[in-house]
């Protein structure tokens, strides 16, 4: 069994893109809100979902809808962003629909918040400079958690955002603001997220081996900085430090594999098709199946490999929360299903205390 860098049970997340395919998007979404039904029956602890723009890679350029409608059907799974893009926002704006959703979910929502990682698809919202995406990032960040916090009134005067005496009718269920989680593909924003208490997920193109040494930073930072309640997670006691990976389950290993190596390559199309219509050359490894196989990104196969694989990818990292996509590319939703299912039993059943978070 796994030994977690932090003292708490391992728990297990589900990550959605909601990729496009060539049949109407309403089909597409209830399946995916099906599989929100699923995961919490399942007892995953969160379902986060990724926000793009002008990609098949992702049909949820509005994340808040799809957390309003799973709010409805759900009752115990947490449900995030990871990540609103916080410069594509007015933070005012963003702030209402964040209390509304913390309201409708009942406080079960969790905060992603990230600049935007794609230069792409910033361009679309006339955003041309990373600098300037940072600089609008940070102030948008800093005008958000104002208005969760504020009393009464939003009142910031920045270089892109003035708001003066802004009734404030709305504050969110949970004080002073739902848990902000940061994913990290940079080994620099450890002191960040660290320091802050901040749940994040590292990317998984690092190796489980250099994924170990961030977690250890993290738990080192966490430890130093863990009494100043100044910290922007200071109302969360235990961090969630996680890796995110794919994950496909059958009966059979061959099954799994078969299944597994089409819709990633149809995820891998998806992925790259800004770049590509960029003319920008796309990481050679992104759509490499065998890669992501070799380095824990992927985990295929019959219920007991997968069982090894995940004990032996947790163990590797000292993660204590394994980011699970379930459904990708093109994969069929009664193969997700499946998946799912015999992930939910044969898996997640081996960590019982983690299961709830």
């Amino acid at each position: 069994m796994h030994t977690p860098i932090f003292d708490v049970p391992l728990a297990f997340g589900l990550f959605d893109q909601v990729e496009w395919e060539q049949r109407p998007a309403s089909e597409i979404y209830d399946e995916h809100l099906a599989l929100i039904d699923l995961a919490d029956e399942a007892g995953f602890y969160c379902y986060h979902l990724s926000e793009h723009h002008g990609s098949p890679l992702s049909l949820t350029p509005s994340l808040n809808l799809v957390l309003a409608a799973a709010s409805q059907r759900t009752g115990r799974i947490r449900l995030g962003s990871l990540v609103h893009s916080l410069t594509y926002y007015d933070p005012m704006r963003l702030a209402a629909e964040i209390n509304m959703l913390d309201h409708l979910t009942k406080g079960r929502l969790e905060l992603g918040v990230g600049r935007g990682i794609s230069v792409l698809e910033a361009a679309f919202f006339d955003v041309t400079s990373i600098e300037d995406s940072r600089a609008i990032y940070r102030e948008n960040f800093d005008v958000l958690l104002e208005a969760l916090t504020a009393k009464n009134t939003l009142n910031f005067q920045g270089t892109y955002h003035s708001y003066t005496d802004v009734p404030l009718w709305l504050h969110p269920v949970q004080r002073p603001y739902p848990p902000l989680w940061f994913p990290s593909s940079n080994e620099e924003s450890i002191p960040f997220t660290a320091g802050n208490g901040m749940h994040t997920v590292l990317n998984n193109y690092f190796t489980i081996e250099a994924t170990r040494s961030l977690v250890e930073r993290y738990a080192e930072v966490f430890e130093e900085r863990k009494g100043d309640p100044n910290r922007l997670n200071a109302h969360v006691d235990k961090p969630k430090v996680g890796w995110s990976v794919k994950v496909v389950v059958a009966p059979t290993d061959k099954q799994a594999d078969a299944t597994a190596r089409k819709a990633f390559a149809t995820w891998e199309e998806h992925i790259t098709y800004l770049e590509r219509r960029a003319g920008i050359p796309a990481r050679a490894e992104r759509g490499d199946y065998e890669h992501h196989r070799g380095n824990g990104s992927m985990i295929v196969g019959s219920p007991e490999r997968v069982a090894e694989e995940v004990n032996a990818t947790v163990e590797g990292t000292g993660v204590n929360y394994l980011l699970c996509s379930i459904t990708f590319g093109n994969l069929p939703f009664a193969e997700a299903k499946q998946s799912m299912e015999l992930f939910a039993e044969h898996v997640m059943a081996q960590f019982p205390q983690g299961v709830s978070g």
